[in-house]
């Protein structure tokens, strides 16, 4: 079972990654270069993260119910993020690698000076 504390830890833990709260208490976010990465509901438990479009889709269809499309996004996100009901059904190992492609899709995202900075304080 994946707790907040799990998730936080594992998202910390990314090169550039910090917590944030820029819409209240809630959702907790996950940013890297102030591009988010994850959202955190802890009321419902579930999390939305960034995805390629047609993982995305095929993420969804194959866990109906658990996997849906960004939950509270607007239409043009909606293809680029899932929401996903945690401890529902897919395993923890399947929930991290959405997270880490999710974090990846947010660090292609940056301006190259910003993923140049990343890649450099990785390496130190």
């Amino acid at each position: 079972m994946i707790t907040f504390a799990d998730i936080q830890t594992y998202c910390l833990a990314k090169t550039g990654a910090y917590q944030d709260l820029p819409f209240g208490p809630f959702p907790v976010c996950f940013k890297v270069c102030n591009r988010i990465f994850l959202e955190w509901y802890p009321d419902d438990e579930k999390i939305t993260l960034r995805c390629e479009p047609m993982l995305a889709d095929f993420y969804r269809c194959s866990y109906p119910e658990i996997v849906i499309v960004g939950y509270h996004c607007p239409d043009r996100q909606k293809p680029f993020k899932n929401t996903v009901y945690i401890n529902q059904g897919i395993g923890d190992e399947l929930i991290y690698d959405m997270l880490d492609h999710s974090y990846e899709e947010a660090v292609k995202r940056l301006k190259k000076i910003d993923r140049e900075s990343l890649k450099a304080s990785d390496t130190e």
